[in-house]
Parts: structure tokens; sequence; C-alpha cells
């Protein structure tokens, strides 16, 4: 990059190496805890080697570093950071006349490989990943799937309004199903059967049903055992788990919210939340690393020790801030793009306050 100096390579490559340090340390201790707590279940499963190496631990680790980025960012920062003001290189630094505002460039730089390689496996590599480590967990460990749903109502086309009682994904059958159709707030026609079969695709068999058909004042009834239709759903579009959202990647996401809103199902917070963290962890990466370049580059009395506890606290604070927000928007409180932006917002007001109290 043109215009940047020996300093700036060498906090850059400080800054990347500490963090990709951090990251290979506590990756390592978490994959020996986590094979550790689920080792019985391995073998009581009869788990394949390969498949817990390759299925589930090679798609672990992508998932796991994502999710606590913010943490690595930091520790990183805190660490190298402290290290040179110990030495007193930032002392140094601001003394030849560099400014603490042009110090902070190549953590910026830094920050925003981070947000690019943060934002990338968010959106594109992990959520393929996942369905692999899912679909693992599911067969040899826990298994959550959805398996069935109740009371489940959801436009299907404009005007057409689809009910089931209860729909089971392992037979593909719902009872106790309705739809109507109305022409503005006019009701014209309902269709109610006591189950109703997914085949392949919108092909749906309707069984056991009765159709009346309302003209003015008339009403027409007729009565079947068995009758094929096209519904423009599938069980996917309403069989929702809290597992889903990750498995898709960000454009799928996008426009699997975008439809559900518009079929009128409610019951998306959780993939909105997954939409809006994307982007709100990427430019977290930012947040921390000015938080923590501004607190840990002035010499302090305790040293590095005192910098990286604050450091891990405040990591630690972010992450518990952003799942409570969180909780926010399953229960209604606020909307899901709102809650995931409060740490954010709150961050950004910390990081400016240690700035603006960042050496000279």
């Amino acid at each position: 990059m043109k215009g940047l100096k020996t300093i700036d390579w060498y906090i850059i490559k400080k800054f990347l190496g500490t963090y990709i340090f951090a990251i290979l340390l506590i990756i390592a201790i978490s994959v020996m805890f986590d094979f550790n707590e689920k080792l019985d279940k391995f073998i009581r499963n009869n788990a394949p080697t390969e498949a817990i190496l390759f299925d589930y631990y090679l798609n672990f680790i992508p998932y796991f570093i994502n999710l606590f980025s913010p943490l690595f960012v930091f520790i990183a920062v805190i660490f190298f950071t402290s290290k040179l003001a110990d030495n007193s290189e930032i002392i140094a630094i601001l003394s030849s006349g560099v400014s603490f505002r042009r110090l902070m460039l190549p953590y910026l730089i830094s920050a925003a490989l981070i947000a690019l390689m943060t934002f990338l496996l968010n959106s594109y590599v992990i959520p393929p990943a996942n369905v692999t480590r899912i679909e693992f967990q599911n067969t040899y460990v826990r298994d959550r799937r959805v398996t069935y749903s109740s009371h489940i109502q959801l436009e299907v086309e404009p005007g057409i309004i689809a009910y089931f009682d209860r729909f089971d994904v392992n037979t593909n059958t719902g009872n106790r199903f309705s739809l109507e159709r109305f022409e503005g707030k006019e009701l014209k026609s309902r269709l109610t059967a006591q189950q109703i079969v997914w085949d392949s695709a919108y092909h749906w068999t309707v069984k056991d049903y009765m159709i009346r058909d309302f003209t003015g004042m008339k009403e027409e009834i007729t009565i079947g055992q068995s009758i094929d239709t096209t519904l423009t759903i599938i069980p996917s579009d309403f069989m929702i788990s809290a597992y889903d959202s990750e498995q898709m990647t960000t454009p799928a996401l996008k426009t699997y919210i975008d439809r559900q809103k518009k079929r009128g199902i409610g019951n998306i917070q959780l993939f909105e939340i997954e939409y809006y963290r994307r982007y709100a962890m990427a430019f977290a990466a930012f947040i921390l690393t000015v938080i923590g370049a501004s607190l840990s580059s002035r010499k302090i009395k305790g040293g590095m020790g005192l910098n990286i506890g604050i450091g891990l606290l405040l990591s630690f604070s972010y992450i518990l801030f952003m799942q409570v927000t969180s909780s926010f928007a399953i229960s209604g409180l606020v909307s899901p793009f709102i809650a995931i932006w409060i740490p954010n917002v709150v961050y950004a007001l910390i990081a400016a306050y240690l700035y603006g109290k960042a050496p000279n």
C-alpha cells in the first residue's frame, strides 16, 4: 500500500500475527474441552472418526472463530500495544512527531482486513459449513431438528390465507387444514380438510375436504375424499428451526426474510437478528480496535496485566451485551436492527471517550 511507512507495516504485522496466535491458542483449548465434553456421546452413538474430524471439527473451527472474533481482536490489540507501551515504543513514536491519530492508521487497516474476513466467513463460508456441522450434531450428539409445528397461518398469495392446526415433517402431513380466498375484505371461498399431504415442489394432496364458494348471499358446497392442488408454499416456509438462519448465506437469508414478511409470517426474529448481526460483527472490529489501542497505548502502573484484564472484561461484556439485546428483539421489545446495533452504539461512545483521553 502506498504511503505506509515501516512502522505501519510493523504494527500491521504485530496486530495480525497476535490475532492469529490468539485464535490458534484459544481454538486448541476449545477443541480439547469440546472433545472431552462430547466424547461419551461420540462413543455411544458410534460416530465415525472421519466424520468427527472432517464433518464436525473442521466446520466447528471457523464457526468458533467467528463467534468470538471480538474477543480475539481485543486480545490482539491489548497484548501487543501494551507491550509496545511497556517498552516505551509508543512514547518514541509520538515523540518523533507522529500524532496518535496517524498512529491509528495501521490499526484501522488491520481492523478492516479482519472485518472483511469476518463478513465473508459469516456470509459465505460458515453457513454451508454449518449445514454439515449441525447435521452431525443432530445425528451423533443431540437431535434438535424441528419435526412438527402447530397453529400455522400464512399468506400463500395475495388474498389467499392458509392455516394448519399441526404439521408433521416426518410424514409431510398437515391436520385440520383450511384455505381462505378473499377479494378485498370479502370472503369468496373457504376450503377445509382433515388432512393435507405435501408431495414435492408445490404439489399437495387434500383429503376429506369441503369447499364452500360464496356468491353474494348464495353458498355452494363441494365435498370430496381427495383432490390434488398446487399451493406456492413448501414445509420449509413455516417449519422454522433456531439453527436454520445459521445455515443460510447472507443473500439467501435476506431473500428468505423478505418472502416470509410478504407472507405474513411473524416468527422470523431469529433470522433478522442473524442477518443484522453479520454486519454489526464486522463493524465491531473497528470499535474494539480503537478501544483496545486507546486503552493500552499509555504506560500505566500495573503494566500489561492490568490492560489485558480490562480488555478481557470489556470484550466479554460486549459479547454478553449483544446476547442480552438480542433477547429484546425476540421478545418484541425492539426491532432486531436496533437490538443488534445497541452494543455497537454504546461501545462506539466508549471508544470515542477513550480515544479522546489517549496520549497525544
